[in-house]
C-alpha cells in the first residue's frame, strides 16, 4: 500500500507566494460583475424557454395532421 505524502513545506510556502502575487478583483468588481453573469443567464434562459414552447406548439400543430 502506497501512503499518500503531504506537501512539503517549501511547496506550500512556493503556493502561498504565487497567490500574494494574484490580482484580486475588488468586491465591487466582484458583486458587479456577478449581477452581469446572473443577468445573461436569466437572459439566455428566456430565450430557450421562448424556443422550447415555439418548438413544442409547433410539434403539436404537425402531429394533428396525422
Amino acid at each position: 500500500m502506497d501512503k499518500k505524502s503531504l506537501p512539503t513545506p517549501a511547496f506550500t510556502r512556493d503556493i502561498f507566494d504565487e497567490l500574494k502575487k494574484v490580482s484580486w478583483p475588488t468586491r465591487n468588481q466582484t458583486v458587479r460583475l456577478t449581477i452581469v453573469v446572473i443577468g445573461i443567464s436569466l437572459i439566455i434562459g428566456v430565450y430557450i424557454g421562448i424556443i422550447d414552447v415555439l418548438l413544442t406548439k409547433g410539434l403539436e400543430i404537425l402531429t394533428k395532421f396525422r
